[in-house]
This record gives C-alpha cells, sequence and structure tokens, in this order.
C-alpha cells in the first residue's frame, strides 16, 4: 500500500493550499521554460513531494507496505482454512445427516462473516495506521515550512500542485526536504489497533541526526 494524498488535509489551519492540477502525460519531455523573474513575497512549496522524497517519507512508506502485507498475511491464512474446511464438508455431506450439515454450514459461514469483519477492521486500522504516521510527518514539517518562508521572506506560499508554472527560486520544497532529512529520518510505529480501544500513543524518534547549531 502506498502513501495517499493526506497531506494536504493534515496541512489545513498552517497555510491555504490549492487543487492539483492534471498531470502531463508520461512520457513527453517537458518545454523549455524561461521563467519570469522571481516575485518577492510570494513561494510555493509540493508537499507531497516533501513526503514522498524526503528520507523519513520514504521510510514511512516502506514500513506501511511491511505491515500491510503483515495483515494479508493474517486474513489469507484464516481464508485458506475456512476454505480448505469447506472443500472437506462437501465431501463429506452424502455421509452426514441432514441436521450435522447444516449446523456445520451454520458454523462455517459464521467464520467467513467474522473474517470479512476482521478485513473490514484491518482495513480501517490500516488507513488509520497511514494518517498517522503521514501526519506525524507533516507535524515535523510544518516548522520548517515556517522556517524556509521566513527565510525567504515570502509573504504567502502556494501549494504547487495549484500553480502550472513558478520559478524555481520561489520554491520551497528543495530547501523543507533537506531540513527534513536533517531533523528526521525515521520513526518507530506499528498497525493502530482499533479493537484495542484508544490508539497508543505516539512512538519516540528512531535514528534523529542531531541538530546543527
Amino acid at each position: 500500500m502506498k502513501i495517499k494524498t493526506l497531506a494536504v488535509a493534515a496541512c489545513a489551519g498552517t497555510m491555504a493550499l490549492g487543487a492539483g492540477v492534471p498531470a502531463l502525460a508520461q512520457g513527453a519531455a517537458p518545454p523549455a521554460v524561461n521563467y519570469g523573474p522571481p516575485i518577492a513575497g510570494v513561494c510555493a512549496i509540493s508537499v507531497d513531494e516533501v513526503i514522498a522524497t524526503s528520507t523519513v517519507g520514504k521510510y514511512v512508506n516502506t514500513r506501511l507496505q511491511q505491515i500491510g502485507q503483515q495483515a494479508q498475511a493474517e486474513l489469507t491464512g484464516e481464508k485458506t482454512s475456512i476454505e480448505g474446511e469447506a472443500r472437506t464438508l462437501e465431501g463429506q455431506r452424502a455421509s452426514l445427516d441432514q441436521n450435522t450439515f447444516a449446523q456445520r454450514v451454520t458454523a462455517l459461514q459464521g467464520r467467513q462473516n467474522a473474517l470479512e469483519r476482521k478485513a473490514a477492521l484491518r482495513d480501517r486500522e490500516l488507513q488509520a495506521t497511514q494518517q498517522q504516521a503521514v501526519g506525524r510527518v507533516v507535524n515535523e514539517m510544518r516548522p520548517l515550512i515556517v522556517t524556509a518562508s521566513q527565510n525567504q521572506k515570502c509573504s504567502v506560499v502556494f501549494e504547487r500542485g495549484g500553480v502550472v508554472l513558478i520559478n524555481p527560486a520561489m520554491d520551497l520544497t528543495a530547501s523543507v526536504i533537506s531540513a527534513l532529512n536533517g531533523k528526521i529520518t525515521q520513526f518507530a510505529f506499528e498497525r493502530t489497533r482499533l479493537d484495542q480501544g484508544q490508539a497508543p500513543a505516539a512512538p519516540p524518534v528512531a535514528q534523529t541526526p542531531p541538530q546543527r547549531k
């Protein structure tokens, strides 16, 4: 599973983010652009690019895939067991009385229904895990965006996805990616358990380089 575009919602209240524009056709070489001079006080950033390109963002994506695979393996094992029992029961149908066969069918259907409920729960848990993990990255990013915008004396910062073209000199994305890589590279997290009450508190940061002064 891959990280979805949750950054826009997570950044709400921090800056105004515009709607995205359709991507250019894959394989088409981008035309050469002669940009006009940078506009003082106007900047842009791609929050999605920061998440996707930063070291911590790549780690989160890989970890989410691992957690998703673990959940899928759990469900696949139970599904295989149910299917095997169903085949066995069908093979015994002629030798069982109607009442016994009906009872075993009912029991098997109960297991199938329980598995479907568990699959739906795991899906919600994976979505919650993704939201929390990406939210952590966005929270780490927020002060870096503020610092970058102050360094460049930005009066307004646009989401780059809502801008067709912008002079690279007005783009904060690269500087924020660099700053985020220097701040945090990964943090431990597990699948959120929605069947065990409130989600656990955020885990401590791992492998965080020392701050430069």
